[in-house]
């Protein structure tokens, strides 16, 4: 699978006194093999929607539907569940763990799911291999480059081949180059693997190699198109 749908999403936060809506009543659908962006300036509610697209956040109110599981049916641990075997996430501050290898952080997500070591150790090296880190198996994070450590973190969402990946400003700490290499290899596995992407970004060549772009205004759906509105 790998399809979304959110209905009358709300969420809103409060930071001290204030209170700040996130998200004021988002409705989106996104199909099986979509590779989509979600852009808009910063509070404008990107990085919540991915959030609890994802489960890792819950809305005040509305429905969230992802695979055919209704999130608001399900426990947490059946969340978690959902996460681990069908979501891949790619942070913006990359998350690996310092002290793993770049392949032992690409087998996190396999150890949890019960793979066997010599399996977890084959797909991690080709999925390195795949991602263009070919002999820097061994290597730590802080030995890495920012662009190599945001490639294992890809890696590392798609090796368990998740139906849905969600990607937060994954260009933001990278140069255009390394960036828009990140980028065909995520256009690659959509394309030939039918992994489904969402983006939340403020990068233009995010937006450009997107194949549809949602604009959020305000915690609002204020565009929903195959091109990048005029947003200045």
């Amino acid at each position: 699978m790998g399809t979304v749908d959110v209905k009358n999403i709300k969420k809103t936060y409060q930071q001290g006194k204030v209170y700040v809506h996130a998200l004021n009543d988002v409705s989106l659908s996104i199909e099986k093999g979509d590779f989509v962006a979600i852009a808009g300036p910063s509070g404008s509610g990107k990085t919540t929607i991915l959030n609890i697209i994802g489960g890792l956040d819950l809305p005040d109110s509305g429905s969230v539907c992802v695979n055919g599981n209704v999130f608001e049916t399900m426990s947490q641990s059946e969340l978690a569940t959902l996460r681990l075997h069908k979501i891949g996430f790619v942070f913006q501050a990359y998350n690996l763990i310092p002290v793993l290898s770049a392949a032992e952080n690409v087998e996190f997500v396999m150890l949890l799911q019960g793979v066997s070591p010599s399996e977890r150790r084959e797909r991690a090296r080709a999925i390195l291999d795949d991602v263009g880190l070919s002999g820097k198996y061994d290597r730590r994070p802080a030995e890495l480059s920012g662009g190599q450590q945001q490639r294992v973190a890809v890696g590392r969402a798609i090796v368990s081949n998740p139906s849905i990946v969600l990607a937060d400003e994954p260009t933001a700490n990278l140069d255009s180059k390394t960036g828009e290499g990140l980028l065909e290899l995520m256009k690659k596995m959509n394309e030939e693997k039918k992994v489904t992407f969402v983006f939340s970004t403020h990068d233009k060549m995010v937006m450009d190699y997107a194949r549809r772009l949602i604009y959020l205004k305000d915690g609002k759906v204020v565009n929903d198109n195959n091109k990048v509105p005029d947003i200045h």
